[in-house]
């Protein structure tokens, strides 16, 4: 059979992120995949040496619109750990909320798109719809509907008043309501099921030995989680369960972030239930001169800031390693001995952000 040289990206209508799959096929089997990056450098690391630390912040929460919490939250937490302060816990408090509420916001927003992979455009629709009601929540409680800019170096820059924490409670309860009658769809739709099934297995093994992580981890049986191994914000406080699946293919990754959701969404009940009273942020003195590595659960998975200062106003190096860095060379593996109708779904089911990856 003839062989085929297939260049998927950098930029396909099936998959609007910039970085480019060389594909080997036989016929339409592919033999191998080679993953390149690269094409979408926005020099973000070197801007952020050149700018103060309260700029930096603002920086930091455009390096993804999806996951801008996570970004700033691995950031703040690295600066404050070297001005050696102590945030109010009402403060770790609202980020919590905030922090999941932005991980079920990432969540839906990767459901709905690898339903419109698979053909299914009803349910990317109806699964947006359920995520425009946790946008609303966001839009009410920071200002934003994308960067949602509620950290600043010390706390946070608004409060959870009464009404609103009811607003938030009340919201939530609203969107997992829709979301459950999309549960089932989800889990039982034949059709979904035949094109996710079986398909883009990473084993178990192999996920350990390429280092992946978050949901694409959890998904071939590794229960891994930031937010348990090494608890930040309030995580060590709440009670939540790390969601894992055993099969490793496109409909374990799914189903483990649909499970995720409710996660979060219990988290954040317990979070405004518990929340403390006092103050919400205390001022930065001075950022002492050391290093830090920072790393939170982000909806992707883990993210690390290494933060260096030299005591001045201004970081003398902050690097960062996003999740979709380890996720996206496991497709190499994922994808060969399948058809390349199924490539773009595989792609999209380890949700690659490649504004994050290249900065």
């Amino acid at each position: 059979m003839k062989k085929l040289y297939i260049p998927f990206g950098p930029y396909h209508p099936a998959l609007e992120e910039p970085f480019k799959l060389d594909l080997d096929l036989e016929g339409e089997r592919v033999k191998s995949a080679r993953v390149r990056v690269g094409y979408n450098h926005k020099g973000i690391e070197y801007l952020l040496e050149r700018r103060r630390y309260h700029e930096c912040l603002r920086l930091v929460e455009r390096v993804c619109s999806i996951c801008t919490q996570s970004h700033s939250q691995c950031f703040v937490q690295g600066v404050e750990k070297l001005a050696r302060i102590d945030v109010p816990d009402r403060a770790l408090y609202i980020r919590t909320v905030v922090f999941e509420l932005n991980r079920i916001e990432s969540h839906l927003l990767l459901l709905g798109v690898a339903s419109h992979l698979a053909g299914f455009d009803t349910l990317f629709m109806y699964t947006w719809y359920a995520r425009e009601h946790v946008m609303d929540i966001l839009e009410v409680l920071t200002g934003n509907r994308v960067q949602y800019a509620i950290n600043t170096l010390g706390g946070v820059r608004r409060d959870i008043d009464e009404k609103t924490a009811k607003f938030v409670l009340e919201k939530l309860d609203s969107s997992l309501k829709w979301l459950d009658k999309l549960k089932k769809v989800f889990v039982e739709d034949p059709t979904l099921k035949a094109r996710t099934k079986e398909i883009g297995v990473l084993s178990k093994d192999d996920a350990r030995k390429l280092c992946v992580v978050g949901p694409v981890l959890r998904a071939s049986g590794v229960e891994w989680d930031i937010r348990r191994v090494d608890p930040y914000l309030v995580y060590d406080r709440l009670d939540f369960n790390i969601i894992v699946a055993d099969e490793g293919d496109v409909f374990s990754r799914l189903a483990v972030r649909l499970l995720e959701v409710y996660e979060s969404a219990r988290i954040i009940r317990q979070a405004i239930k518990d929340m403390p009273s006092g103050d919400i942020r205390v001022p930065i003195e001075h950022v002492a001169e050391g290093e830090v590595v920072s790393r939170v659960e982000a909806p992707r998975g883990e993210l690390l800031y290494y933060i260096r200062s030299n005591g001045s106003n201004t970081p003398e190096r902050v690097k960062i390693r996003t999740p979709t860095i380890p996720n996206l060379y496991a497709l190499e593996y994922m994808i060969p001995g399948h058809r390349l109708a199924d490539v773009p779904l595989i792609t999209g089911s380890i949700d690659p952000c490649l504004s994050c990856t290249d900065r």
